[in-house]
């Protein structure tokens, strides 16, 4: 279908706003094909999220055609409509990115979760005993150093939960998180030098 003239959308408007029966049919076929051809080209939209926002644009202009204000756009219907199409099919992309990080998300998590029972208790144990090794070697040298490893090597890495096994809960702030980083990476690089060795070398 051609292009209307503002003259036509400005009769095709004045129909709406005085109830012609067959209008809102003529608003659809005159601007939700171009809309949605737009909104794919300039928006890279799907056809459907592409048709549901011009859908939604043309439902919303027939249910208030009040609102439409002929002194903008030199009263031309089709940019006010392109418009708020243009929005919804933004709000539907912006959705559609926060639902596939947050699948991806969880699906990380439940990747990393889906462990057997088994293999959480044998990592466990091990951890174990890397903490009692760590001690024998005398590479922990004191309860505070052994809590916060003990965390570590099970996954914790709540700067909180580290804090209080190091003693630093008097801390706040910025000042806390270096404090705990340091701690951290001190604990992980002894850890690091410590898998140097040969586990099995009692000498």
């Amino acid at each position: 279908m051609r292009n209307p003239s503002p003259a036509d959308e400005l009769v095709l408007h004045q129909r709406v706003l005085e109830g012609d029966p067959v209008a809102p049919a003529d608003v659809f076929m005159t601007y939700t094909e171009r809309i949605v051809k737009i909104l794919m080209r300039k928006l890279g939209c799907d056809e459907d999220a592409a048709h549901d926002s011009a859908v939604d644009a043309v439902w919303s202009y027939l249910e208030h055609p009040d609102r439409y204000d002929l002194s903008k756009g030199r009263g031309r219907l089709f940019p006010y409509l392109m418009q708020a199409a243009r929005h919804r099919a933004l709000d539907r992309l912006s959705s559609a990115a926060s639902r596939a990080r947050r699948e991806q998300d969880f699906a990380s998590v439940v990747e990393q979760q889906a462990r057997t029972p088994k293999e959480v208790m044998e990592d466990s144990v091990e951890a174990n005993l890397v903490l009692n090794l760590l001690v024998e070697r005398g590479y922990l040298k004191n309860t505070r150093d052994w809590a916060a490893l003990r965390l570590l090597v099970h996954g914790e890495r709540s700067t909180e939960r580290l804090a209080e096994a190091l003693g630093l809960t008097s801390l706040s702030g910025d000042e806390l998180k270096r404090a705990v980083k340091r701690h951290r990476d001190r604990l992980m690089k002894l850890l690091e030098r410590f898998g140097k060795e040969d586990p099995d070398d009692e000498s």
